[in-house]
């Protein structure tokens, strides 16, 4: 098969399109044969060395991916060849075939087709683990989320607004947040010009819960931004790993933080996320209320100017790249 390998870390001028041997499905394994996969952040740092693959997953790079069952390995049940999935992934969708554990496979869910599915299982399962399972966003509180027009911000915001909550995001720009607007977003912030922190505190009293991308840059002004009972969630460091947080106005506001990660989860974990998203969120994408975001679709083989577009950060949604 044909798959993205990297030379050396680096740049994306490192990324290769080559010939590699085929995966082979293992016992609860089901080997897909893969239309499309999608990019996320942390392709970005797998291409310049720093974040290795999980130990047992594959070298090569990719989060998720849509596709067509070509295997099945040893005692998998409830899937058949030929069915049409999408997958959460450890690594190996920038490539023509995957072996993807079966606990980790959901249906392409109504009228999407198998080409947008591959935008869907890393946000779907990132949003619905921390911002659901986690969090526990009700219908009545205040969800901001960090970079809202990237592609965990555009899923987040139709997935809180579906269960009834008022969603804040930050952008760079007036046209990113217009956007974020048209999907839902009640409380828009242009980070550049705005404080995030005031303006949540005079329009919702604060947040409820906070999905940030930014890590230590926000540690303290997302605390500051946070209501009574908040929740505090980090799932990036964008803005850096080590940052001072003060206790007493945590304990002041019963808040908690808490940073998560999903691809080094063990098995049994991200099992029952993905049977979490496919009861309880893919019913909302069935009928249209969530939907994949996705800015641009280039050819698997272009992932070096899919990657160079992610960096420049105008980016609204998610980049695909197309197997075939």
């Amino acid at each position: 098969m044909r798959a993205i390998m990297i030379r050396e870390p680096g740049g994306p001028e490192n990324l290769e399109w080559t010939t590699v041997p085929d995966p082979e499905p293992g016992p609860g394994e089901v080997l897909v044969d893969v239309a499309a996969s999608a990019l996320n952040r942390a392709d970005l740092l797998q291409r310049q060395g720093h974040y290795p693959p999980p130990k047992g997953a594959s070298e090569i790079i990719g989060l998720e991916c849509s596709g067509t069952i070509a295997e099945l390995g040893e005692g998998v049940e409830g899937w058949q060849i030929g069915d049409e999935v999408c997958a959460l992934l450890a690594g190996g969708g920038y490539a023509e075939k995957v072996v993807v554990p079966a606990v980790q496979l959901l249906p392409v869910p109504g009228e999407v087709e198998l080409l947008a599915a591959a935008a869907l299982p890393e946000v779907a399962c990132t949003v619905w683990s921390n911002v659901i399972m986690h969090a526990g966003l009700r219908a009545d509180e205040v969800l901001l989320v960090h970079g809202g027009a990237g592609g965990i911000g555009t899923h987040a915001i139709q997935v809180a607004k579906a269960l009834g909550a008022t969603v804040a995001v930050t952008a760079g720009s007036a046209q990113r947040l217009e956007r974020c607007r048209q999907l839902g977003a009640d409380i828009l912030v242009n980070y550049k010009e705005q404080d995030f922190v005031e303006l949540l505190r005079a329009e919702a009293g604060g947040a409820n819960v906070i999905l940030d991308n930014m890590g230590a840059k926000y540690l303290g002004r997302n605390v500051d931004a946070l209501a009574p009972d908040g929740r505090l969630v980090i799932i990036g460091m964008q803005g850096g790993i080590k940052g001072e947080l003060n206790i007493g106005k945590l304990l002041a506001k019963r808040a908690s933080v808490a940073a998560t990660g999903l691809r080094a989860r063990p098995l049994d974990q991200k099992g029952e996320i993905v049977a979490a998203v496919r009861e309880n969120l893919w019913p909302l994408v069935a009928q249209g209320s969530v939907q994949p975001i996705i800015d641009q679709v280039l050819p698997m083989a272009e992932a070096a100017e899919a990657h160079r577009a992610l960096e420049e950060g105008d980016v609204f949604g998610k980049i695909l790249l197309a197997a075939r």
